[in-house]
């Protein structure tokens, strides 16, 4: 099998590889989906627009019990309504309405926030997305589902040590692999003994 036969062999596997990548990720997401238990970070939900000739207008987040939000990041064009019990200091968010948005087809509503898990498990969140036709959409599913709720996992280490130095390095590997491979690909075909 020739250089070239592999790498295209390659680069079909890893193309087939990023389509169900990004098919799987159509849904809505809260993100980074690993964090470090008991540890403050900031936080994404984003919630993809797929009817056609709508927008998405209203986003409700249900918050699961053990984590806590902390504050909000402004979302220019939406206002934000949030629905805690207790008060001051002691409050505890339950739920957060967006609404008044205008998200457009194939865009992502996207809300940030600062919060807390309290313990390592994993935390699932149900997701109420309003379209301006009137269809709703309950991302509150298995994962299996075509509408499964986000989640995160919350850990009590990440990674047993893994540095950043460690992640970058691994990413730069990477990179070096891809871009070995494009320069093999570009001197030609030659076969491999």
């Amino acid at each position: 099998m020739t250089v070239k036969t592999r790498l295209g062999l390659l680069a079909l596997a890893s193309a087939t590889a990023l389509v169900v990548a990004a098919a799987a990720s159509a849904h809505a997401i809260v993100s980074p989906p690993v964090a470090l238990a008991g540890h403050a970070q900031q936080y994404t939900l984003s919630v993809p627009t797929e009817e056609e000739g709508a927008t998405t207008t209203r986003v409700e987040l249900t918050v699961p019990a053990g984590f806590a939000i902390d504050s909000f990041e402004p979302t220019p064009g939406w206002t934000r309504r949030v629905q805690s019990i207790g008060s001051g200091e002691d409050a505890v968010v339950q739920k957060v309405t967006w609404s008044g948005g205008a998200t457009p087809t194939d865009e992502d509503a996207v809300f940030r926030f600062n919060a807390s898990a309290r313990s390592a498990r994993t935390y699932a969140f149900a997701v109420r997305q309003v379209y301006s036709n009137g269809k709703v959409v309950d991302w509150s599913g298995p994962e299996s589902s075509d509408a499964p709720a986000p989640t995160v996992e919350a850990v009590s280490s990440l990674g047993g040590g893994t540095s950043t130095l460690t992640i970058v390095a691994l990413a730069l590997g990477g990179l070096a692999l891809v871009v070995s491979l494009a320069c093999l690909l570009a001197r030609g075909g030659r076969t491999i003994a």
